[in-house]
């Protein structure tokens, strides 16, 4: 596969050129700002929370343009959605994720990592939001420039560290916390990767290398859709829906479980029908999971929008409420204007900004079938779920483009370059004068076979030595992988650098803010 040379994905819903979507972009947030400083009620300073508020609309956008990718990007890639179906889908589920289940409270502090009793007053607090936001933003406006899809959670976190440090000193972090964080750096790919994997060597062995592959998909497919019913349901009632349902990991197993049974049954039949049309090869068996990955990409942007839309509105509602109460308190009311702000601006992003790193995570990265594809999907629910019940801390975002490396590293190493390998098995045979038609006549047998046929053709020439027509060492290299290039190198090293880097770099611009932003209000008071 050539990596350099994919195909161009069509273009994103908002056509024009850069200068006309950041021009829109910029229309939005200034209308957000607007907004702000006419409607803001009980606010002490209508001037400050219109900044916090257009501040916030930019924080949603580059959450929009970077991260959506995650959940939609594998489907473009697959082919299984085009990027304008794509970013419809996305933006509608983001949205209403954010609006129905992005809940009326948010803490103030991210994840705890600062000690907000150790912040002077509430105009300070506010110094510190309005620094973490911006440095926030704008790394993450920076990452997406660059195509590197990184965690919107770590570049707030990144920002609220930084500016607090700036504010209160090192002694206001908690640094068991960022130890938490830092480690997830690792956690949250290898674990994604880890699942995405086994799932793809699962269906390699159950359909893809089966001989009869149709026969094998009607028992596999509905199967892996009441896997992917299970593991989504119980996603959505853990995460999308937690800020409206509060349930334990064992009744929304056990929900998740009693939907999943039920989609089962009704889709068996379906599966039947369908495949009792379809072509015995790789090709057709792959369309049985393009309605799947769609419905993937729908429920996985639902609880990103339901959960992320606080990266861009908590920092805006503790500002609000800070701004309201005159105190910092641990807890901020979301008031449905800053809602409505982080729903329609992460909705803006996606449509303007996202398809650059949807291309990214989609198919810059490794190629994606609909079948590697609904792997990654998989593992991002389940990896959270179990994440979530062992206290990891994990990025979404890691967990995607983890588990598209999985798959791809799985099939660097799965890989066959049967043509290759039996080619020289050919030349071999021919210069040890082995007879030619009985060497063809392997080459064929062999290519043919599935997994199984295979290991049973090597059994038999090594109970033959004498009148194999390949030798011990050629049989060896059969069972082994020849090692492809399918993980763009260049793209990994990007990605993890970012990955690495994004609280440093948040926390020290956070600073930097923090600062000008502390000296502008010395200045004017």
């Amino acid at each position: 596969m050539d990596l350099t040379n994919n195909s161009k994905i069509e273009s994103s819903l908002l056509v024009g050129n850069d200068f006309v979507r950041v021009l829109v972009a910029l229309a939005f947030i200034l209308a957000c700002g607007f907004y702000a400083s006419v409607n803001g009620v009980a606010a002490s300073n209508l001037s400050i929370l219109a900044i916090a508020a257009a501040i916030g609309a930019y924080m949603a956008v580059n959450i929009g343009a970077n991260d959506v990718a995650n959940n939609v990007g594998p489907a473009v890639g697959s082919k299984a959605l085009s990027m304008t179906g794509a970013i419809l889908i996305a933006a509608i589920f983001e949205a209403a994720g954010a609006l129905i289940a992005g809940g009326t409270v948010v803490g103030t502090i991210k994840k705890g990592i600062i000690n907000p009793n150790a912040i002077a007053d509430a105009e300070t607090f506010i110094w510190v939001m309005m620094a973490a936001l911006l440095a926030g933003a704008i790394w993450l406006n920076l990452a997406t420039y660059l195509g590197a899809p990184v965690s919107t959670t770590h570049s707030i976190v990144g920002g609220v560290l930084g500016a607090g440090i700036a504010a209160g000193g090192w002694d206001i972090a908690n640094w068991d916390k960022m130890v938490a964080i830092a480690a997830s750096w690792v956690i949250s790919p290898v674990l994604g990767g880890v699942i995405a994997a086994v799932f793809l060597i699962y269906i390699k062995r159950a359909v893809t290398y089966k001989s009869d592959m149709v026969e094998a998909a009607k028992k596999t497919v509905p199967l892996l859709v009441g896997i992917m019913v299970w593991a989504f349901s119980t996603y959505l009632i853990l995460k999308g829906l937690k800020k409206i349902w509060k349930f334990d990991i064992i009744s929304a197993g056990l929900i998740g479980f009693a939907i999943a049974l039920t989609v089962y049954f009704v889709v068996r039949p379906i599966v039947d029908k369908t495949a009792n049309s379809l072509k015995n090869d790789k090709d057709s068996v792959n369309s049985l999971f393009t309605i799947p990955l769609i419905v993937s990409a729908a429920l996985l942007s639902f609880a990103h929008g339901a959960n992320d839309v606080a990266n861009a509105i908590g920092p805006l509602a503790a500002i609000n409420d800070a701004l309201i109460s005159g105190t910092v308190s641990g807890k901020a009311a979301i008031p449905i204007w800053i809602m409505l702000i982080g729903g329609i601006g992460i909705a803006f992003g996606l449509a303007l900004f996202g398809p650059k790193l949807i291309r990214t995570v989609g198919s810059e990265i490794t190629e994606l079938d609909k079948i590697r594809a609904f792997c990654v999907a998989m593992a991002a629910a389940i990896t959270v779920i179990i994440a979530s019940q062992l206290g990891l801390p994990v990025s979404s975002t890691h967990i995607a483009v983890g588990g598209i490396f999985g798959v791809g590293f799985l099939r660097e190493y799965l890989k066959l370059s049967y043509n290759k390998k039996l080619a020289e098995i050919i030349s071999h045979s021919e210069s040890a004068g082995h007879d030619a038609e009985q060497t063809q006549a392997f080459v064929e047998r062999f290519e043919v076979a599935d997994v199984i046929e295979k290991r049973a053709i090597l059994r038999e020439l090594k109970a033959s030595k004498a009148s194999s027509p390949i030798s011990s060492s050629e049989r060896k290299g059969l069972k082994k992988a020849t090692k492809q290039e399918l993980v763009k190198r260049s793209a990994l090293l990007k990605i993890a650098a970012a990955w690495v880097i994004t609280v440093p770099a948040s926390a020290t611009l956070a600073g930097i803010l923090f600062y000008m932003l502390l000296g502008f209000s010395v200045t004017h008071s």
